[in-house]
């Protein structure tokens, strides 16, 4: 059994990050290791971890260093053949580690590789509810794809593994050789886009990108961010434009421009100041405004006697 290195980030919520590694213990596949890393959480959850999960390898950052940032904080302590990167909020379901292993068996260009993702079933709840299946290729025009499966009941439609475009960043595995080959996450997003980003550089490298639905993870969907409004208007917007700035050129970038304020930046703006949302009209105007005056590598444009311009 190959060693999988398993990864998650807690930020200000130790009891979720608890019942992650409760799901951890309950797997039949035994053969891993588990980092927890604490990215700048108010309150150090060290004690918490240390003492009820002996065998977990906790890792504190005094600050925020964003998802990838997060998980890229444990690489360097990981020996895993396999890494799986998991977000906290999430719970993985039995034979879950054990598929995701012998899809990569089967498949020697397999470079990433998600579960399907259900909802966290509500009390009562009888059937699964899917929140990813698979993703549709990134649109030239618009820079948005679409999550296949989203909101639909689960019932056996999605059975066996298959290509998707991206891996679904709440749960994703991939091999060593392919991070060495492909390199990290990219810290330059903070949040959203990180794993879309990656997709496209590991397919670039000539690897493949597949979800397997007899995997599964429930997913409490975004408890860190859900109630932070700007914030997540910020960092979407400005990350669906760097997204498309790192990997469109010519032609297809400058398409994608015609339509960011064409039609996106209008009719997005108008709809925040109908609504009232100052707060999120001044978020996306920054996000947007961002890109203008960072590289793709998100370093300053111009400099001026050691100020940006």
């Amino acid at each position: 059994m190959p060693l999988i290195s398993i990864i998650t980030v807690n930020f200000n919520q130790p009891q979720v990050t608890c019942a992650l590694l409760d799901s951890i213990r309950q797997q039949d596949y035994r053969n891993v290791e588990v980092f927890v890393v604490d990215n700048g959480s108010e309150d150090n959850p060290e004690a918490l971890f240390r003492t009820q999960y002996p065998d977990v390898h906790f890792i504190r950052s005094e600050h925020n260093l964003g998802f990838a940032g997060g998980n890229n904080l444990a690489l360097e302590h990981t020996k895993g053949d396999y890494l799986f990167f998991i977000n906290n909020d999430a719970e993985l379901t039995t034979g879950c580690l054990a598929r995701l292993v012998s899809l990569f068996d089967q498949r020697p260009l397999l470079g990433l590789a998600s579960p399907m993702i259900c909802y966290y079933p509500e009390e009562g709840q009888a059937e699964d509810l899917i929140q990813y299946a698979g993703m549709t290729p990134m649109h030239a025009l618009t820079g948005r794809n679409r999550t296949i499966g989203q909101g639909e009941l689960e019932r056996g439609q999605y059975r066996g593994p298959v290509p998707t475009a991206f891996a679904h960043g709440a749960a994703m595995m991939i091999p060593r050789r392919v991070l060495e080959t492909v390199g990290p996450m990219s810290e330059n997003f903070f949040l959203y886009y990180e794993e879309l980003d990656w997709g496209e550089r590991i397919r670039a490298k000539g690897f493949e990108i597949w979800v397997e639905p007899q995997a599964r993870v429930y997913h409490k969907e975004s408890l860190t961010v859900s109630q932070l409004g700007p914030l997540k208007t910020y960092y979407l917007n400005r990350n669906r434009v760097l997204f498309m700035r790192r990997h469109n050129r010519g032609w297809r970038l400058g398409l994608f421009y015609v339509f960011l304020f064409g039609v996106a930046v209008p009719k997005n703006g108008l709809q925040y100041i109908l609504r009232g949302e100052t707060a999120n009209l001044q978020a996306y105007w920054r996000g947007i405004w961002w890109n203008f005056k960072k590289d793709r590598n998100g370093s300053i444009k111009f400099q001026h006697k050691g100020h940006e311009v």
